[in-house]
């Protein structure tokens, strides 16, 4: 009886607590470099979320370390909701591509919710000598270690559309990671390295310009976004697919009902129709869904990404 009674006390004290969350200001650790998806989109979360609770979600950037630097610095943060991380599949991936790292993804933090994928673009710099992806996967074949690639860390989704790209093409390219995707696209444009993987939403505009030669989407079809340019897979790489996705999780033993709180506020700002419109013409859908599911949703990305590190024998030096 008196453990039941505490147990009706406890969750009454958390639904209470979790109304009245947020009472001050919420840290967006963003663990990837400005400028890149996961920066803008955080943003604009960050934003909304202000907007809808009343109290400012600031968003701080921590690249370093293919997202482990950042991430480190939420899962030692206090679980009480104040300090969110914005995460990708990179986190899935270095599950088992970086085992030994200060923090277990699934022990030490709570999910709340996904929040977007989209497709990536793979480009050039306009000086390498190949005008599709036949072509440069000759020129790789006939150079093999000669021509890299640019990241913006292990294991993240650039790196690892990069490995699997290597794996169904056969080629030897070498991999160039970088502290965050600004300096990796900073690297292809100036020419220093020569290709990358990056997000449609953001490099279709550098595409456009002129100032990187778009080789292939990543998509399983062509991206409404740029739809001139063929899938990796029916340029020459059948069966060749990967996305990049963000989600939302905070430090393990966040109240419940503040995760709740929280998925419940962040599906409905991506789920508006002004905002899935806009999205849609960036490249970008939606996939917001219950805390649970989204558990479910990573422990099966985990999963996923193990079978092709191990599959390939990829490590990080």
């Amino acid at each position: 009886m008196i453990r039941a009674l505490l147990l009706s006390l406890t969750l009454v004290s958390a639904q209470v607590w979790a109304q009245a969350y947020p009472a001050h200001t919420v840290k967006v650790v963003v663990p990837y470099g400005v400028g890149g998806p996961a920066d803008i989109y955080g943003r604009f979360i960050a934003t909304k979320l202000q907007e809808a609770l009343g109290h400012p979600f600031v968003v701080e950037d921590r690249p370093g370390g293919g997202s482990i630097v950042g991430t480190d610095v939420v899962a030692k943060s206090p679980p009480d909701g104040y300090t969110l991380l914005v995460m990708s599949n990179t986190h899935t991936v270095n599950e088992t591509l970086i085992p030994k790292k200060p923090f277990d993804l699934m022990r030490d933090f709570a999910p709340i919710t996904g929040i977007n994928s989209s497709d990536l673009l793979m480009v050039i710099n306009p000086e390498v000598p190949a005008k599709n992806l036949k072509e440069f996967i000759a020129l790789a074949k006939a150079k093999p270690g000669v021509l890299n690639y640019a990241s913006s860390g292990p294991g993240t989704p650039y790196h690892m559309a990069g490995e699997l790209f290597k794996y169904m093409a056969g080629v030897d390219i070498v991999h160039v990671p970088h502290k965050g995707s600004d300096q990796a696209r900073t690297a292809v444009l100036g020419g220093q390295v020569q290709m990358m993987f990056d997000a449609i939403t953001t490099m279709a505009g550098q595409a456009r310009a002129g100032k990187v030669r778009a080789l292939g989407t990543t998509g399983k079809a062509r991206s409404a976004v740029m739809p001139e340019v063929p899938t990796i897979s029916e340029a020459g790489v059948p069966g060749y697919e990967a996305t990049i996705w963000l989600g939302l999780m905070a430090p393990a033993g966040t109240p419940r009902p503040v995760l709740e709180k929280l998925n419940a506020e962040v599906n409905k700002i991506i789920n508006a129709p002004d905002v899935k419109e806009t999205w849609g013409k960036q490249g970008a859908v939606p996939i917001g869904m219950p805390v649970d599911e989204f558990g479910r949703f990573l422990r099966e990305d985990i999963e996923k990404w193990s079978k092709l590190v191990k599959a390939t024998g990829m490590k990080v030096d």
